[in-house]
């Protein structure tokens, strides 16, 4: 009688459990994300982060001297650890964006209300250029990263891949990718907040991104390079309304981050950088009262990079940028000019010279940034600025180096890149520091040398040290 007590009471338990689940179970409630929300996701996480001026995720703009700080400037000085910055910017990368992006990859997989499959190739297309985008940038940040093995919960302490090897691994997916998108299926009709669906805006994208790269390993790898870029340049941008922008929105939580670090926080942390206010005052720049405020005294002014400096006493950024619903962009038609004057300079193939599209990329930039035609006319005819005689014959690198860098301001990382990458304008590191130079790397999270500790020293040992100054694989002067 007992155990038949046992079992009835068992069997009721179990009952009544189940029937509390389905109680406590909303069957109005999605049980699995829908894509085009992780993808919205992902996109935002990017381009957060990219624009971002908060030093816990993003220096670049510090360390290319753009920008310099008032009281705090333990970031000017290259502290990548007391913030924790590395792991902050690894984190969203591989959490926010690249997690988000396989969950939606995973969902339009197994999407059964997708019956067309060029559709399905189309969306899984657009993310996977996203992807790719996103790990360009990681290991243009931090050199071998995990990869092959990442983005698996099950496993904690993924290898660290080879930055070139994954680079080649990056140019045969944009490829794929490419080839799908062309192919002609619906994109993504909501969700893509950045081209909402267009699969031609992708492949230009694509295509673009792919000459970046193309010009980022040109000094390590010539020959792949020029293929690289020979082949993508006829599908890249053409013109601005080809930009890959993100529109901000006017209220939070969707407003521009510059404007939640520099006018909704109430913060004087930011001034103009020394270094580049008189650089733009010595070419008499049209695009300086675009880039700056004046100061108190109605003059430009920057702060040495460093050290503390005076907030009321030197120019500020500028409305067009700290606005809250100021776009951020992740790749233009201007970059695409000066990449096309690198190449012709290099003597790839491609259809104009080095002057015109350096010219013509000039030219962008001023008018993007507010200026006149008349006015980039009148800058480009100073010997200063020209392309024949900038720089007294100095070579392409100096003269596409230097304009580049005036006209990537507000895009830290990229400017950064570009720097490492032709060591132009001639930027003095930190007077002071055991740094002989600027950075040109994040160190590895710390947590990577607990949680992971084995792969980090073989990859640290394989970069030649995890260090500030070790130079990625593409770095070679």
């Amino acid at each position: 009688m007992k155990k038949i007590l046992i079992v009835i009471f068992t069997i009721t338990l179990l009952i009544g459990c189940k029937k509390f689940e389905e109680l406590n179970t909303n069957p109005k409630l999605a049980t699995e994300v829908p894509a085009k929300f992780l993808v919205s996701s992902a996109q935002k996480n990017l381009v957060d982060v990219m624009t971002s001026s908060n030093v816990n995720t993003n220096t670049f703009r510090l360390w290319t001297q753009q920008w310099t700080q008032t009281t705090y400037f333990d970031e000017s000085r290259y502290d990548l650890i007391t913030r924790g910055i590395a792991a902050n910017f690894w984190g969203i990368l591989y959490r926010d964006v690249l997690r988000d992006l396989a969950a939606a990859k995973d969902a339009v997989k197994k999407d059964a209300l997708i019956t067309d499959e060029s559709v399905r190739a189309s969306q899984i297309a657009t993310i996977e250029v996203m992807e790719v985008y996103t790990w360009h940038v990681l290991v243009n940040t931090f050199g071998n990263v995990p990869y092959a093995q990442a983005l698996d919960v099950s496993n904690p302490s993924p290898v660290y891949d080879d930055a070139k090897t994954i680079y080649t691994d990056l140019f045969k997916r944009l490829d794929a990718a490419v080839t799908a998108l062309k192919a002609g299926g619906a994109g993504f009709s909501s969700g893509d907040l950045i081209y909402g669906g267009n699969n031609s805006s992708w492949v230009k994208f694509a295509a673009t991104l792919q000459m970046r790269m193309a010009l980022c390993i040109a000094d390590a790898d010539g020959a792949t390079a020029k293929t690289k870029f020979e082949a993508a340049f006829a599908d890249a941008f053409t013109s601005s309304a080809d930009n890959a922008t993100f529109n901000y929105l006017v209220s939070p939580p969707n407003t521009n981050p510059i404007w939640v670090d520099l006018v909704q926080s109430g913060r004087k942390d930011f001034i103009a950088s020394q270094t580049l206010v008189q650089m733009l005052d010595s070419l008499n720049d049209p695009r300086l009262p675009f880039y700056m405020t004046k100061n108190a005294s109605g003059n430009y002014t920057g702060g040495v990079n460093g050290t503390g400096n005076s907030y009321k006493n030197n120019s500020k950024p500028a409305i067009t940028i700290t606005a809250p619903d100021a776009s951020s962009t992740l790749i233009s038609y201007t970059e695409v000019e000066f990449m096309l004057a690198e190449g012709a300079a290099r003597g790839w193939a491609v259809t104009g010279t080095a002057a015109d599209h350096y010219t013509a990329g000039v030219t962008e930039s001023i008018l993007e940034w507010g200026g006149t035609a008349a006015e980039a006319a009148s800058y480009l005819a100073q010997s200063t600025v020209d392309y024949a005689s900038s720089g007294s014959g100095a070579a392409y690198k100096e003269k596409i180096g230097n304009q580049k860098w005036l006209a990537l301001y507000n895009h830290g990382f990229d400017s950064w890149t570009e720097w490492r990458r032709l060591d132009f304008p001639v930027l003095k590191a930190v007077p002071g520091l055991s740094l002989a130079d600027i950075p040109t790397r994040f160190t590895y999270p710390v947590n990577e040398q607990t949680i992971n500790s084995k792969n980090y020293s073989s990859a640290s040992s394989t970069i030649g040290g995890d260090k500030l100054t070790t130079k990625l694989f593409w770095d070679k002067f």
